[in-house]
């Protein structure tokens, strides 16, 4: 690779962490590992070819043109949490993966029943990836670092809100939330 396509591959790795909170190898990779995929089936469950995939998780390509595929993404993250916690069992994430990968994209919010843990109260790791997501399917992560900057001088709390779950990690999402309840 010479240094011209290194500095791509580094910009649209950037691109990636303003747009999708991370670069999409390593969320990629994550869901590989969390849900006991492959980059095959990955690739068929969000409904992209497999060569796509690779070039997103490269960095040779830098966004998701689908905002389906994007919601797919949103909708695998839960289930990856879910399964996490315990609260899906690996047959249920199989049956929820055929589910996803038949999805043409929605409400985020849909599935609000079985966003609960055992205590019938949602996690506040769930709320919070709830906002990320809602947020993140009105806007791409640049536009809502855009609107924040433009926010900022008059409104510094609300530009903070839309950093943080707009374009943020989800711990520091988890911790804003936290020290914002009373």
């Amino acid at each position: 690779m010479d240094a011209a396509q290194q500095e791509a591959t580094a910009r649209a790795r950037e691109l990636q962490r303003n747009w999708y909170g991370e670069p999409l190898g390593a969320l990629f990779r994550k869901l590989i590992d969390d849900l006991g995929l492959n980059q095959a089936r990955l690739a068929a469950v969000l409904g992209l070819s497999a060569p796509m995939l690779s070039q997103l998780m490269s960095g040779q390509r830098a966004k998701i043109g689908n905002p389906a595929v994007v919601q797919r993404v949103q909708l695998l993250q839960e289930l990856a949490s879910q399964v996490a916690d315990g609260s899906v069992s690996a047959a249920e994430a199989t049956e929820r993966m055929e589910e996803i990968k038949k999805s043409q994209g929605g409400s985020v919010l849909s599935n609000t029943t079985q966003t609960t843990g055992s205590s019938g109260a949602p996690t506040v790791k769930r709320v919070v990836r709830e906002i990320q997501s809602l947020l993140r399917s009105v806007a791409a992560a640049g536009d809502i670092i855009d609107a924040a900057d433009a926010l900022a001088p008059s409104h510094p709390e609300l530009a903070e809100f839309l950093r943080v779950y707009g374009a943020g990690r989800t711990a520091d999402a988890v911790a804003h939330y936290q020290s914002h309840q009373s």
